[in-house]
């Protein structure tokens, strides 16, 4: 069935304009809850979590009551990272989990995501009958039978443990000074306390949020912040998560960002140190050099569409453990079923322990090629596939990048435009490739 409202990551929007309502948050608490009630056994137990947005506490009361009509009980943890959901939905044994977060976008935007009773992203076909459910009548059950609602208080403290015990219990941080950022969301009142109780000399930014400035010029969206902080703290190291805590940018003591693809390589080769690690999985988007890079080591690449989503189904349909997106969404299945930021952090913060190397010496095999992204405004319904002279100036360009660049055009899913974008080792002939597909488009 086609979708109304699910996309890749949940339900997304702007606050006030649907559907990111109190009145669809309402149905849709109750069209949830009537899927999880269907087949009758036990009462259904749901956890509901939330970064530092205002609108969080609209959104979450509205849920609550949709889920107590049908008949659902509810957790309600406040504030928590994206996947400390996971975790505690798969650690509690409870029927599922619900995400209030718009992850790195603005507070006026909000969004809802399930997670199933296993700590992985809801099936489609849950979500579907969740939207079929949507188009029925709101009821209530018996008042008997009514659900009820109390607070985990020490939700965030097993979050914590949780990601601490990703780490080896043979290793600490002492003697690494480190500043974190955690752009005023979700995850301000856990991951400094995870790096400082394995020992590190923790300095916070972006912990404050006000529920307006989650995101704010903070966070793994704008990392020259993080690394202007590590500079003026002399810090050895930097660590930036987004709103909701699920991705991640490092940057090392000079002050240079690393993002996703960069921090993938350097967590595979640590692996590989003590096990054979078949494959990774990346995006569309991913670096050519991170792809020749894993080559080198022996290991396996394959593309998924963009999306961590994508990128974990093309994990499980490989049997495969490490994957990410260069945005800095890592997944590490070894660790957790879903992408973490500050267990992804440790994880590198492990490889630099085990090494003895800093970031720029383990990433020193890894030079990423330069890209060029141009996006083009087409008409509506334009058919780039089957437009001549933007296929054939494809594959002159092709021919003249060899094994040593890539092309990819796809369209964008909101606005018509195309996305072009051209990477090569040369960034001169990136950026002259780039501008002959845009050209060819227009002819």
């Amino acid at each position: 069935m086609a979708r109304k409202f699910f996309g890749t990551d949940g339900i997304r929007g702007r606050v006030g304009e649907s559907p990111i309502v109190p009145d669809f948050a309402l149905r849709l608490g109750y069209a949830a809850g009537r899927v999880l009630t269907q087949g009758g056994g036990t009462r259904p137990t749901v956890l509901i979590g939330k970064d530092t947005r205002i609108s969080g506490y609209m959104l979450e009361a509205a849920l609550e009551a949709g889920f107590s009509a049908a008949g659902v009980d509810v957790l309600l943890s406040g504030p928590i990272p994206t996947p400390a959901v996971a975790y505690l939905t798969r650690a509690l044994r409870l029927s599922a989990g619900v995400v209030i977060s718009a992850s790195h976008n603005p507070f006026e935007d909000n969004g809802i995501k399930f997670f199933s009773g296993d700590g992985n992203k809801l099936p489609d076909s849950v979500e579907e009958r969740i939207e079929a459910a949507l188009d029925e009548p709101m009821g209530c059950v018996a008042p008997a039978q009514l659900g009820r609602a109390r607070r985990i208080e020490d939700a965030a403290g097993r979050y914590i443990e949780f990601c601490k015990s990703s780490f080896p219990f043979s290793m600490d941080l002492r003697g690494l000074k480190m500043v974190v950022d955690c752009a005023h969301g979700a995850a301000y009142h856990t991951a400094p306390h995870v790096f400082h109780e394995l020992g590190a000399d923790v300095i916070n930014i972006g912990d404050k949020p006000n529920g307006l400035n989650i995101n704010d010029e903070v966070g793994a969206t704008h990392p020259e912040t993080v690394a202007r902080a590590v500079r003026e703290h002399h810090a050895d190291i930097g660590v930036a998560l987004d709103g909701d805590a699920d991705r991640i940018v490092l940057v090392d003591a000079d002050g240079r960002i690393y993002n996703g693809d960069e921090l993938l390589y350097v967590i595979v080769a640590d692996r590989l140190r003590d096990r054979e690690v078949a494959g990774a999985v990346g995006t569309l988007m991913s670096n050519l050099a991170l792809e020749q890079a894993l080559a080198a080591l022996g290991v396996d690449f394959a593309r998924a569409k963009v999306g961590d989503r994508y990128v974990l189904e093309a994990l499980y349909d490989r049997g495969w453990m490490f994957g990410g997106e260069s945005s800095g969404h890592l997944l590490c299945l070894d660790c957790h079923t879903t992408g973490d930021g500050t267990i992804s952090a440790l994880q590198v913060l492990c490889a630099m322990r085990r090494s003895g190397k800093t970031l720029s010496e383990l990433t020193a095999r890894l030079s990423l090629f330069p890209q060029k992204l141009i996006n083009v405004r087409v008409a509506k319904g334009f058919d780039w596939q089957n437009h001549v002279p933007l296929n054939r100036a494809r594959s002159e360009v092709q021919a003249q990048l060899g094994s040593q660049g890539r092309i990819l055009i796809r369209p964008s899913g909101t606005e018509p435009l195309l996305r072009v974008m051209v990477e090569a080792r040369d960034g001169d002939l990136a950026d002259r490739a780039a501008r002959c597909l845009v050209d060819a488009i227009a002819a």
